[in-house]
């Protein structure tokens, strides 16, 4: 992958991650990425939709690679492990960041599904990911499934909460809770 591609990803990523899908626009791409406006076009045929795509679906692969080297020694190990992991993630969301794969799930219209559709498929990933490491940590598969789709779930709902309150009381309140919930098990 060019280098200009590349930062453009990341710009793309940046400004999902702030704005949103609708939020979003090539100009502050270009400004923050230094890509000519040919740029465009010539990484990204498919324009906006495309770049949008492939930066979330590069975001969900860089999280997914991130919960594939979390410890398995215990399913408490392990959601000790997540939550520490996607703590810095959820403080940036105090300060008006949020996740840049979710933002394909708001405000898209059906001219867009297949950009839901890549969302989907990294949410799906990464529930994948964390039900193989809680298997492998010695929790029965029904429950690990489970105990996934309330990480993921609880990773998301508190990029809403904590970016709503300006501060991590609604992680840290459910972090605890979910710590508590593991160590019950």
């Amino acid at each position: 992958m060019s280098e200009t591609r590349t930062r453009m990803i990341d710009a793309a990523l940046d400004s999902l991650r702030h704005r949103g899908v609708s939020g979003m626009s090539f100009t502050e791409v270009l400004e923050r990425s230094g890509a000519a406006r040919g740029a465009i076009y010539h990484h990204f045929p498919g324009g906006k939709n495309q770049l949008v795509a492939e930066a979330a679906a590069r975001n969900g692969q860089d999280v997914r690679t991130s919960l594939s080297q979390l410890p398995t020694e215990s399913p408490r190990g392990l959601v000790e492990a997540f939550l520490a992991m996607i703590r810095p993630v959820v403080e940036e969301s105090t300060r008006g960041s949020g996740c840049a794969v979710a933002a394909l799930t708001v405000g898209t219209d059906s001219a867009e599904a297949g950009l839901r559709e890549v969302a989907a498929e990294a949410f799906t990933a990464w529930r994948r990911e964390l039900t193989g490491k809680l298997i492998a940590a010695g929790m029965p598969a029904e429950q690990a499934a489970g105990l996934a789709a309330t990480l993921v779930t609880l990773l998301e709902g508190a990029h809403v909460l904590c970016r709503a309150a300006g501060d991590l009381e609604p992680f840290d309140q459910t972090a605890r809770t979910i710590v508590s919930l593991v160590s019950g098990s």
